[in-house]
């Protein structure tokens, strides 16, 4: 017994050949799976879901912080838009006009629906609907522009139609605009460098006359006292003027504009106050003593 023991240590003591190392790999391989085949397979799921839970808790996690970044950015969104309504910059701290002459600020104001202290929301995005409504609100408007810039200033543009005259109604001077519309509010005296506007029957003839007017220079304008409707048989369309020189006029409405650009050139050749007759070609004569 004691031999066969010194035997085999012996024999574990010497080195082994290459063949009895595969053998002895081989030999512990074959454990190894019979081992595996007693493990039961749920051993086996619940080890790769104990691999996969970290995984999962990670990203569970993300899209927590994901979701609460979320949830704060609009909270934030919101309670700065409240802050912004209720504060002064969502309102026009100052409404700027230029380019009135007759209308006061207040009216310009008025006629676009833009006044300090509205909203900017009233403004911005509405230009266009402002300025027709000012145009509508306002018959001396010509031309409106409305520009929204900064944080809270708005600035009004205006072109106004200027003054063409005065129609006398019941002792009472009427306005008359170069657009042909006649103001509802009366002076008890025009203003000098326009003319009044007498005798003219209909408002067409008189819109006729006063678009004429309108395309004249500013120094023949000036230099008009009185327009009166006066047709004839042969010239229904005939207008006595009387100038702030002395002299008379007789023009056709149709020619007006044309034929008063000779008006400076004619009455500088006269040696005495007279007629000027344009309605068919152009010639003077001295007034009848």
């Amino acid at each position: 017994m004691k031999f066969r023991l010194n035997r085999q240590e012996s024999k574990q003591q010497r080195s082994l050949t290459p063949w009895e190392q595969y053998q002895e790999q081989a030999k512990q391989k074959r454990r190894q799976q019979q081992r595996q085949a007693r493990t039961p397979k749920w051993f086996h799921q619940a080890k790769r879901i104990g691999d996969k839970l970290p995984r999962l808790k990670h990203q569970r996690n993300r899209q927590l912080v994901r979701r609460l970044a979320i949830l704060l950015t609009s909270f934030t969104v919101v309670i700065l838009a409240m802050v912004y309504l209720v504060s002064p910059l969502s309102h026009l701290q100052r409404v700027r006009v230029t380019g009135a002459h007759a209308l006061s600020v207040h009216q310009i104001q008025t006629a676009t629906g833009v006044l300090p202290g509205d909203s900017i929301f009233n403004v911005m995005g509405h230009e266009k609907k402002l300025q027709q409504q000012a145009l509508q609100r306002n018959s001396r408007l010509k031309k409106v522009t409305v520009q929204f810039h900064l944080l809270n200033h708005a600035t009004i543009r205006v072109t106004e139609y200027v003054t063409a005259g005065y129609v006398m109604r019941q002792n009472r001077y009427y306005e008359v605009l170069e657009n042909g519309i006649v103001s509802q509010q009366s002076v008890s005296q025009p203003k000098s460098g326009t003319p009044v506007y007498g005798q003219f029957k209909t408002t067409k003839r008189l819109h006729r006359m006063i678009l004429q007017y309108a395309k004249l220079d500013s120094d023949i304008k000036s230099s008009i006292s009185e327009i009166q409707d006066s047709p004839t048989k042969s010239n229904p369309d005939r207008v006595h003027l009387f100038m702030n020189d002395g002299n008379e006029v007789y023009a056709s409405i149709p020619s007006f504009a044309k034929k008063m650009a000779y008006y400076p050139s004619i009455a500088a050749k006269m040696k005495q106050k007279g007629v000027v007759n344009l309605e068919v070609g152009a010639y003077s004569y001295a007034f009848k003593k």
